[in-house]
């Protein structure tokens, strides 16, 4: 666990992203039978469908939310240069997936055009079954402010992949 934060501090998601957190539950990714590692490196067409996401724990009656950021995304508009949002499931039952959540806003398939990109899967624990509203829209995203409005707290889990364009070779936005 010391080495997935590390790594999460290292790639600056923790402090872009994420205020510093201890991992107290399981989250695994898999793209297309990969598993996601931080780090590690993803193209689009790796990332066109949303991938399995299983979530740990063993108390059916304990929810989480996951939201997947790209803090890395220019917009015009986003001079605070806040997330932009991805995807965001909520309710979700421990020691269960995605599929058995609320998509609150769909997957969107990540299309970085320049740089390499962090995308950011994020697991949050509720406090009890509840609705959730989805943003006004996808930009300017605060993953932060979410927590506070929903009173979250610190994350449970996260995990973090780099994305570029198909022929990409650039270095990272900052």
């Amino acid at each position: 666990m010391q080495r997935e934060r590390d790594t999460l501090r290292l790639a600056r998601v923790i402090g872009d992203v994420l205020d510093p957190f201890t991992k107290s539950i399981n989250l695994r990714v898999v793209y297309n039978n990969k598993e996601i590692r931080n780090g590690c490196d993803l193209r689009p067409s790796m990332v066109v469908n949303q991938p399995r996401v299983e979530v740990g724990g063993d108390d059916f009656q304990t929810f989480y939310t996951l939201v997947m950021v790209d803090p890395d995304a220019p917009t015009p508009s986003n001079p605070c240069h806040k997330d932009y949002l991805h995807w965001l499931v909520t309710n979700i039952p421990a020691s269960t997936g995605v599929t058995f959540g609320n998509e609150v806003v769909s997957y969107e398939c990540p299309r970085p055009t320049m740089g390499i990109h962090r995308l950011v899967l994020v697991l949050f624990r509720q406090l009890r079954r509840e609705i959730i509203y989805a943003p006004e829209n996808r930009q300017n995203f605060d993953t932060r402010e979410f927590a506070r409005l929903y009173n979250f707290g610190l994350p449970v889990a996260a995990v973090y992949f780099n994305c570029q364009r198909e022929n990409g070779t650039g270095g990272r936005r900052i």
